[in-house]
């Protein structure tokens, strides 16, 4: 199932750029980021009432807030709004590669901040995957 869940978001992840892109034509980038902002906090608002989920605002600690928030800030704000501006000004082909970068960030500030363990087999696709990055954008 986990890997159903993550091709799906693949998927999505992988053509809403082309909407993004064709939506910034003549839209300052913070304007289209609030708009798509406030659309999905009213989507995910609904399902979260139709679903009845809810309920478990009230039990959340303050530690779950404090990291939620840092998340919040960096992927939905700071992250999303970088994403817009260089979405409006560059190749999308260029940006989406560019922001494939993303899982090797993790994994680096996860081994120094959380001591998660990296396998070799882990570093070896790191390493490709930034190579194979640095090769096409090479000519570009």
């Amino acid at each position: 199932m986990v890997f159903l869940y993550a091709f799906i978001g693949v998927l999505c992840l992988g053509i809403a750029p082309l909407f993004g892109k064709t939506a910034l034509d003549n839209v300052n980038p913070t304007t289209a980021f609030a708009i798509r902002t406030v659309i999905a906090a009213v989507l995910v608002i609904i399902w979260l009432i139709g679903t009845k989920t809810y309920n478990e605002l009230a039990n959340l600690s303050r530690t779950f807030w404090l990291f939620i928030t840092a998340e919040a800030v960096l992927a939905a704000v700071l992250g999303d709004l970088a994403y817009f501006y260089a979405l409006q000004k560059g190749k999308i082909n260029d940006v989406a590669l560019i922001m494939s970068c993303t899982p090797l960030i993790t994994v680096l500030v996860s081994y120094l901040l959380l001591d998660e363990v990296i396998s070799l087999s882990l570093l070896v696709g790191a390493i490709l995957i930034t190579a194979g990055l640095v090769i096409i954008n090479y000519n570009s």
